[in-house]
């Protein structure tokens, strides 16, 4: 084998997903290289064909004790037999009378799986594939992320799961699509679909994509625009949740435009009374696992995401505040441990999640609605606090790319994407300050 191709193999081998339960050190690894055929070497083939060829390395043996050759062997009852492992992952095995007979199979048999004359596993089923992408192409990824992943595969897997990889249509799928409830499950299931069915691709199990040409939109009519707290709202809300456990919360989110996840993972050390300054560093992320809630500190998925937000007067007041209610508890409940230092706990100094949130601001809104029946409050996401700082930035006149900062957006274009509505609203506005100009 060329050296150049060698060294690049075994670097790649070692550093590979497909070696993480390797046992041999990269001496041994090579000599098994070593003995993989000419022409046989090229970088681009499925990982699974490399680790059959090292996998193959045994010597085989016959009833008299003379070596076959890899992968090569006699059975008791005289018949021949080969084994090695297909570009699926699979154990092919062939048999024949003769040793000349075997060697020409396993030939045969290698020369197709390596020329892609196999192209096709019929018998892969997409919840099959399903567990083997999650545990090879998503291996390194968040368990968050991977939570999220199954989430969304859950919501297709009634329809989809158990038919094989070869038997998908654009028919089928949009069938399943046009069974979720909005066009944002359609998209997210579409995105993780058609990865899946890329990856498929890549590995030789499937000639197409089917899911690329599946549609997301359904819903008829004009989309409901992202829900924003007017003033009278922003006043109403604070006034009734005054001497409740989210006030606080409410505050730093309308008043900051940090992520939900970015408040309940904010810690003590991170929240700079002197200069005035809060610093995002990371998320908490909550994971339920078999009834046992796991929680976990990620760094923000961006670099953009960690940055530094300026307090304003009433956030840094609320804030302290918020130091001597958070040590009164500290000292009647002990913290998860890892867990001790969060500026936003429950009464009993548990961490804050999404569901917790949600369900305390349903309850707002319920209050809000019997106090005040002629407001007709409506019910909104801890996403919409966010929303909401953002669309008052730009309908004060912040600079677009002093907010993209404060969000911790990778691009401009995202911001303005998700808050330029505004300048609509504000059309007429600018529009008669600058005929004064003229």
């Amino acid at each position: 084998m060329a050296s150049a191709y060698k060294s690049e193999i075994v670097g790649m081998l070692i550093n590979s997903n497909w070696t993480s339960g390797w046992t041999e050190n990269p001496d041994k690894i090579e000599k098994r290289i070593e003995a993989i055929p000419e022409g046989w070497y090229t970088i681009s083939v499925y990982p699974p064909f490399w680790f059959a060829a090292l996998e193959g390395g045994k010597m085989g043996k016959s009833l008299k004790g003379k070596e076959l050759g890899k992968g090569i062997s006699q059975r008791k009852d005289g018949l021949f037999q080969a084994r090695f492992i297909n570009r699926f992952g699979k154990r092919q095995t062939v048999y024949a009378k003769t040793m000349h007979e075997i060697t020409k199979k396993l030939r045969d048999e290698q020369y197709e799986d390596e020329r892609q004359l196999n192209v096709v596993d019929s018998n892969v089923t997409l919840d099959e594939w399903f567990d083997m992408w999650m545990d090879t192409c998503k291996k390194n990824c968040r368990d968050t992320t991977k939570h999220t992943y199954t989430i969304q595969y859950n919501r297709l897997r009634e329809k989809l799961g158990w038919r094989k990889l070869t038997n998908l249509n654009l028919v089928i799928i949009q069938d399943a699509f046009n069974d979720l409830k909005t066009d944002a499950s359609r998209r997210d299931c579409k995105a993780l679909l058609v990865d899946m069915l890329n990856r498929a691709m890549e590995s030789d199990l499937l000639n197409k994509n089917v899911a690329l040409s599946a549609k997301t939109k359904i819903d008829n009519g004009e989309q409901e625009e992202k829900r924003v707290l007017t003033e009278d709202e922003i006043r109403l809300l604070l006034d009734v949740s005054k001497d409740g456990q989210l006030y606080p919360l409410f505050v730093v989110a309308l008043h900051t435009g940090m992520r939900i996840g970015e408040i309940t993972g904010l810690t003590w050390d991170c929240v700079d009374f002197r200069n005035g300054m809060i610093y995002v560093t990371k998320i908490l992320c909550y994971l339920p696992n078999k009834g046992v809630a796991i929680y976990e500190f990620h760094p923000p998925k961006t670099k953009a995401g960690k940055r530094n937000i300026p307090m304003s007067k009433l956030v840094k007041e609320t804030l302290l505040v918020q130091k001597k209610w958070h040590d009164k508890v500290s000292s009647r409940f002990a913290p998860r441990q890892g867990l001790e230092n969060l500026v936003f706990t429950s009464k009993t100094n548990n961490p804050l999640h999404n569901t917790n949130i949600r369900e305390s601001i349903d309850y707002l809104v319920d209050k809000i609605n019997r106090q005040y029946p002629d407001v007709g409050f409506k019910r909104f996401t801890p996403h919409c606090l966010r929303h909401t700082f953002a669309t008052n930035c730009i309908a004060k006149g912040m600079n677009p790319k002093t907010l993209q900062k404060l969000l911790g957006h990778n691009s401009l274009q995202m911001t303005m994407d998700l808050y330029c509505h505004v300048l609509d609203e504000t059309l007429k506005e600018e529009m008669s300050t600058i005929a004064e100009m003229v």
